[in-house]
């Protein structure tokens, strides 16, 4: 028997909603600016699935595909970058507008700006996007990973040029680690995209970054006649991606914003845990925190996200990990004539969550309370492919989970 999916409607106090500038409108349009710049820049596919759709009694389902990001297989490296962007120009007293990839590139920024080095911690997708920039832009990356991270992703960020290290502790604490080494480092600095009191300037810049992916699918969805998703269903780690994405469609249509659903996996809930408190207040979750979904394997919330996520999001979800592995095996096989999505662990638990809601009668309750039927268009996010191939391939084609 499958454990069963959990979930907590909102049913938070609203606070004083201070963060929600951070993903306005105008600050997405210089993070879209900045990544623009880089030659190897270009809009990643939004999958319309309209077998999917029918299927599953909706009026329409899109899945923005983030293996196409870059070359890099997953969506991590749009914030890493634009934080860098950011940094570098406020220690110059520049404008990040004038922080093209072709300055950045230059001899004469070497020249006025020398060398940093990047600190972070990373299950894998992050750390690899980091590495990436740091290579591209002339920096330096040093990158640590949580104990039972794959040789494959580890292997992904090497070759970027990173000094990378597996650690024997969990995730929260391989950011204490990059949080420590950098403030011990000349030119140090820790690209995080979880936020902690005193430190909530690059984690906002992350998820500015990330913001560049909400825009684009929302300007793909008004290619196909959607005005605005209806719903959208959006994972969590630390919440940054989700309070990045929510935070932009909440500003985007502000008289009548989408419903959102947040999903993180049951090993590492800690935003469904303060939804069930109901204070208002974060909660952390601690342990090994094991999960297939390796990128949502974080047990303390991004402070900043939290606070845009208690005041707009309708209901937050507990997931085990065979949600995900149906998901995956759905976007990989799809209905015929639907275009295929590679989804990995972390991509895909999404379309396995919307599938189990309209199917299965046991979340016949969630389905009513987010009024999800033949009118809702919905738009979900697969924010890696597949990352780690080996276990791909076992939940795939083995039928793992």
């Amino acid at each position: 028997m499958n454990e069963i999916i959990k979930w907590a409607a909102n049913r938070m106090p609203a606070s004083a909603d201070r963060q929600l500038s951070v993903m306005s409108t105008e600050n997405v349009a210089k993070a879209r600016a900045f990544h623009r710049s880089f030659p190897q820049y270009s809009v990643t596919p939004l999958a319309k699935l309209d077998g999917m759709a029918a299927t599953l009694g909706l009026g329409g389902v899109y899945v923005k595909d983030e293996s196409y990001r870059f070359g890099l297989n997953a969506f991590k490296v749009l914030g890493g970058s634009f934080a860098m962007g950011r940094y570098i120009a406020q220690q110059m007293g520049r404008d990040v507008g004038e922080m093209t990839y072709d300055y950045l590139t230059s001899p004469a920024f070497r020249q006025e700006f020398g060398q940093a080095t990047f600190f972070t911690a990373t299950d894998g997708n992050h750390g690899r996007g980091v590495a990436w920039a740091a290579n591209k832009l002339g920096q330096k990356a040093v990158v640590h990973m949580p104990k039972g991270s794959s040789q494959s992703r580890f292997d992904n960020i090497a070759k970027e040029g990173a000094k990378v290290t597996i650690e024997e502790v969990n995730y929260d604490d391989c950011v204490r680690i990059a949080a420590a080494e950098a403030a011990q480092t000349e030119h140090g600095v820790v690209v995080q995209d979880t936020a902690w009191e005193g430190y909530e300037e690059i984690p906002a810049w992350i998820m500015q970054g990330y913001g560049t992916m909400a825009n684009e699918a929302a300007d793909q969805l008004r290619q196909v006649s959607v005005n605005r998703p209806t719903h959208v269903f959006v994972q969590a780690g630390v919440g940054s991606l989700a309070g990045a994405v929510v935070g932009y469609f909440v500003n985007r249509f502000p008289e009548c914003p989408p419903k959102f659903v947040v999903m993180e996996a049951r090993a590492a809930d800690c935003l469904y845990q303060g939804a069930v408190a109901g204070d208002g207040d974060p909660r952390n979750v601690g342990g090994d925190l094991q999960t297939i979904m390796a990128g949502l394997a974080c047990g303390e919330p991004n402070i900043i996200s939290w606070d845009i996520l208690r005041n707009h999001v309708s209901a937050f979800v507990s997931c085990p990990d065979w949600v995900s592995a149906r998901g995956m095996r759905m976007l990989g096989a799809p209905v015929k004539g639907d275009p295929r999505v590679i989804s990995g662990e972390s991509g895909a638990v999404g379309m396995g969550l919307l599938s189990s809601i309209m199917q299965d009668e046991e979340y016949k309750e969630l389905r009513e309370y987010l009024e999800l039927d033949r009118s809702s268009q919905v738009l979900m996010f697969s924010t890696e492919g597949d990352t780690d191939p080996d276990k791909y391939k076992e939940i795939v084609w083995n039928g793992e989970y």
